[in-house]
């Protein structure tokens, strides 16, 4: 029997696939979502690569755990942003800007790296999932302001938001795009800037 480093079995296989997830995760802030094989990872581990297959049986399934992962530390920044803020309009403005916050330290490569998989539908719907875990907050506020239709609202911004991320992304200035994103936001709900 291989030896463990925890106390039990179910322990020793949580650390291990952790860290198969923590090490995809690595290749992935690197930018290039082909990076991720099951040998790189075996690789990063030190685990032999058909060990790798006792965690996850496919590629995709890793990819998905990596945005599961992912996914608590996206909605933490959110909603705590958006807990500080004391009213409706500050807490839009705090949505737009925790994301945006996410792009410039680099978290939000994860997520551009995995919009690059072709043909892994797993993935697609776990960023999917993370995509409507993320506008829960947004659709709370929103509908503390009276929109009539909350979530159709939160869609188009967070296309607001997209557009930041790709200016950002693109070498844009953070602070002008984040400040214009942010007021942007605001504007649109409440028809006057937050000034």
């Amino acid at each position: 029997m291989p030896r463990i480093s925890a106390a039990t079995v179910a322990e020793h296989h949580a650390q291990q696939r952790l860290a198969l997830v923590r090490a995809a995760r690595a290749l992935l802030e690197e930018g290039d979502a082909e990076a991720v094989t099951f040998a790189a990872v075996a690789r990063a581990t030190g685990l032999a690569r058909n060990s790798v297959y006792k965690y996850f049986p496919g590629r995709p399934e890793l990819l998905a755990a990596v945005v599961e992962d992912a996914l608590p530390r996206w909605t933490d920044a959110i909603r705590s942003g958006m807990a500080a803020a004391h009213t409706p309009r500050e807490r839009i403005a705090a949505y737009v800007s925790a994301q945006l916050e996410l792009v410039r330290s680099g978290e939000h490569r994860i997520a551009r790296a995995l919009a690059g998989v072709r043909d892994a539908k797993l993935v697609r719907e776990s960023a999917g999932r993370a995509h409507a875990e993320l506008l829960t907050p947004l659709i709370g506020a929103l509908t503390e302001l009276g929109e009539d239709d909350p979530r159709r609202t939160a869609v188009l911004l967070q296309g607001i938001v997209n557009a930041a991320t790709t200016a950002i992304e693109a070498g844009d200035n953070y602070r002008a795009v984040s400040e214009r994103a942010v007021r942007m936001a605001v504007t649109a709900i409440t028809g006057t800037p937050d000034r």
